[in-house]
């Protein structure tokens, strides 16, 4: 496909059909060049796609379902092309359906009870209404104003993850939409959008539907308008997510997905799903959600009745794996209450650590870290746990986790018993039978106790209490400092390059960056083994020749000697 540059191709095949005396809408939408042309502003393709009666047939290929006995293009290739001219960026196009009423209600046609909502065709209404959003917002917003059931028939549909992301626009919860339009925000807190949303916590039992529902108001805690982002911090909106969280017979996709927005709430910059990341960047102004001491009060009041819920004795039901079993389970739910717990110690407010040392929630999450040895999820939120208790610099904290939690003391137990255990009180069992394998902690304890060592060089307290305990003592000596420099890849015989470490970083080079091993001197020593005939592979005299030069010559980046190195490896295999 090539494009059409005048004087120097043949005519464009679109440019054929538009020549014709008799032909139709679905002739162009068939021609594989109809969306270039629309690209490239084709004069005589826009003036005939803009008038208002093909616009309403191009609409119809996306809101209606085609007959059953339809051909495959109907079904697949014109709701496709028709989406795509939409979404062409073409303003006239655009302006024919936003300035008349009635095209504007076939395309809301779409979310009305008593039609159907196939995803394929969800996807394409989606990105026209986002792509109106986007270059028509105002003409979008006075639509929705006047037409107030249309938020109530998205939040029904929110099940479905595209029209979950155009509810997302409309309520603000992006830069894009409403960066310029904050005074015609209003209008969304008093149709009470948000009480709709959480609502669905209640009356649906779908998983997927919570999900969305939790995605959109993690949304609005990290950027909403004023109006949104002051109902959703308050405490009466946390207490009504609770509410529904802890309400009888309701699956514990509730209550995972509500503690998924008071985490958030808690701490904005947390990220739930790959959908909001794609619009991530484009954030850089806005109501940035921040919960306010009433809000960790509000939730501090259910804190209660979470703790119960993380409980194993009573549960019953058994979970074979490959190394024993878990009876119970640890659960999605039980899982998300550790990582709340987690978060909250985070923010820094004495009134949630005391109230969590009180309830035992950092004891209770301490037991779940060595009662379920191979969930490394629930490992890593204890050990962030145990992290902002050791370095809060509060005593009360630091002595609650060393004294009444028995830290160290249940480091050293375990790693004197540090095979899985056959003992039916517990709840995670390894095979009868077959040889116990190592408990999968080893890693997250090491990675504590050094904490340990390293904060006892400042705090009093910690090395206070390390000293006066001769079972840590001798551990340290005998094994701690051992695996640490077995562990130590910079002492490693293949050696790794110091100027690794002190390279910045950034999100985008951190698997880069985060490798075991020297790639230069992997390519320098696969280099060797070339020229000194290792490998004979007649395939690769080629790749020896190029070789023959003096390895001094050759300067090697990490970049290059990566690609050098796979490449040779490459070789080898063939």
């Amino acid at each position: 496909m090539f494009w059409h540059v005048p004087g120097f191709s043949a005519a464009s095949p679109v440019d054929t059909i538009l020549d014709k005396e008799n032909f139709k809408l679905e002739d162009l939408l068939d021609e594989d060049e109809i969306i270039q042309e629309c690209k490239a502003l084709n004069t005589r393709l826009i003036n005939f796609l803009r008038d208002k009666v093909q616009v309403e047939q191009l609409l119809r290929y996306i809101v209606e379902e085609a007959p059953e006995d339809a051909e495959k293009k109907r079904i697949f290739r014109f709701p496709f092309i028709a989406c795509e001219i939409f979404t062409c960026d073409v303003d006239v196009i655009m302006k024919t359906l936003v300035e008349d009423e009635d095209l504007m209600n076939l395309l809301f046609s779409f979310l009305k009870p008593d039609h159907p909502h196939g995803t394929l065709l969800a996807g394409y209404f989606a990105k026209v209404v986002i792509c109106l959003a986007m270059r028509k917002t105002l003409q979008l917003v006075h639509y929705v104003q006047g037409h107030p059931e249309i938020v109530s028939q998205l939040v029904d549909l929110i099940g479905i993850t595209s029209i979950m992301e155009v509810l997302i626009r409309l309520i603000g919860a992006d830069e894009t939409m409403y960066s310029s339009h904050a005074d015609s925000m209003q209008w969304l807190d008093d149709i009470q959008v948000l009480e709709m949303i959480v609502d669905k916590f209640s009356t649906s039992d779908s998983a997927e539907v919570h999900a969305n529902a939790a995605e959109i108001l993690c949304a609005v805690t990290r950027y909403a308008p004023p109006a949104l982002a002051a109902k959703i911090s308050s405490p009466s909106f946390v207490g009504r997510l609770f509410q529904h969280a802890f309400e009888d017979s309701r699956p514990k996709s509730v209550l995972v997905h509500s503690l998924s927005v008071c985490i958030s709430l808690l701490d904005p910059k947390r990220l739930v799903s790959a959908s909001y990341q794609a619009f991530r960047s484009q954030l850089s102004h806005g109501t940035l959600v921040t919960a306010s001491p009433e809000t960790v009060n509000g939730m501090l009041d259910s804190l209660g009745d979470l703790l119960k819920l993380l409980d194993v004795s009573s549960a019953e039901n058994v979970l074979p794996t490959t190394y024993g079993s878990l009876q119970p389970p640890l659960g999605k739910h039980r899982l998300k209450i550790v990582e709340f717990i987690s978060v909250l110690l985070s923010i820094g407010s004495e009134v949630a650590e005391t109230r969590l040392i009180q309830l035992g929630a950092i004891q209770h999450a301490i037991d779940l870290f060595f009662e379920y040895p191979f969930n490394n999820f629930l490992h890593h939120h204890v050990e962030n746990i145990i992290g902002s208790c050791l370095e809060s610099k509060q005593d009360h904290l630091i002595g609650h986790v060393l004294d009444e939690c028995k830290l160290v003391t249940r480091i050293l137990e375990a790693e004197k018993n540090s095979a899985l255990s056959s003992d039916l009180t517990k709840h995670t069992l390894s095979t009868e039978g077959r040889c116990p394998p190592r408990i999968g902690i080893v890693g997250h304890m090491t990675r504590i106790a050094n904490k340990l060592l390293q904060l006892a060089n400042t705090n009093i307290m910690v090395q206070s209490y390390l000293q006066q305990n001769s079972d840590w003592i001798e551990w340290h000596t005998s094994t701690l400092t051992k695996r640490n420099a077995l562990e130590n890849v910079y002492q490693w015989a293949c050696g790794r390059p110091t100027s690794l470490q002190d390279r910045g970083r950034d999100s985008d080079d951190e698997d880069f960056r985060d490798r075991d091993y020297d790639v230069a001197a992997l390519a320098s020593n696969l280099s060797q083994a070339f020229k000194y005939g290792i490998y004979s592979n007649d395939d690769i005299d080629e790749a020896q020749a190029s070789l023959e030069r003096d390895d001094e010559d050759v300067y090697f980046d990490d970049e290059s000697a990566e690609w050098l190195a796979l490449y040779k490896f490459q070789l080898v295999c063939i």
